[in-house]
């Protein structure tokens, strides 16, 4: 459940510029303001990592027929539906959690991907090694965005105009060319795909954006910190 967290008495600064963020915000107010009562945060989670468990299933049982990707598609929606609402309905009711809702949500979005990109992983499509690769860059920028909390108070959600939502329909979009194109032996790149190819090429993508992105926070932490400290120094002058 995402809320706002408070670290060192610090409310985290939200940084949220994908394309669909303010459109998908108003389609969560609407849905948020029409659910009934008896549903609540803590069980969109879970709806959340239902469909987190459909998305590896129909993964991994794609290897058996290729009809199993509609599960993953579907599951794929229903973990939006949950992920997506879960914060959205705290805040609508204003019964936030802060810290519950910031290590819970986050450590399910971690099981998420690893169970993503596990069943990529066992499907004919992208190989075990590139899904693994993809899973460490993920890791990576996760790492980031939890050390931005504490040391700068901002949890960045977006990168390069591009959040979980838009990631979505990416996958989304990808499972639909599996299902039309099938699997080729060879492929286009020998016996790398063209799915190998990009789902490595995100996790290159992650790595990157983790390097630039500790570079830059590391520069804001440098030169914060040597502004307090000639502050300090003048002050005891």
């Amino acid at each position: 459940m995402t809320g706002y967290a408070k670290i060192k008495h610090k409310t985290i600064n939200r940084i949220q510029d994908n394309i669909l963020a303010r459109a998908e915000r108003k389609v969560l107010t609407r849905i948020c303001s029409r659910l009934p009562l008896w549903v609540t945060p803590d069980k969109l989670t879970a709806i959340g990592m239902v469909g987190a468990v459909a998305i590896f299933a129909g993964y991994a049982a794609s290897s058996f027929h290729l009809g199993w990707l509609w599960l993953a598609i579907i599951g794929i929606a229903v973990q939006w539906f949950g992920d997506s609402l879960d914060g959205s309905l705290a805040r609508y009711r204003k019964i936030e959690r802060p810290k519950y809702g910031y290590f819970l949500d986050h450590s399910c979005d971690g099981i998420t991907t690893v169970l993503l990109l596990a069943g990529m992983g066992l499907s004919p499509f992208v190989r075990v090694d590139v899904a693994l690769f993809a899973v460490s860059g993920y890791l990576l920028l996760s790492i980031h965005a939890y050390l931005s909390v504490y040391t700068v108070g901002e949890l960045k959600l977006s990168y390069l105009a591009a959040g979980p939502t838009e990631l979505r329909i990416v996958v989304i979009t990808m499972t639909l060319l599996m299902m039309v194109l099938g699997t080729k032996d060879p492929g286009w790149f020998g016996e790398i795909s063209g799915f190998d190819v990009f789902v490595g090429g995100v996790g290159a993508l992650f790595m990157v954006l983790f390097i630039v992105q500790t570079i830059i926070t590391a520069r804001r932490l440098a030169i914060r910190e040597e502004v307090q400290q000639a502050g300090t120094g003048k002050d005891g002058e």
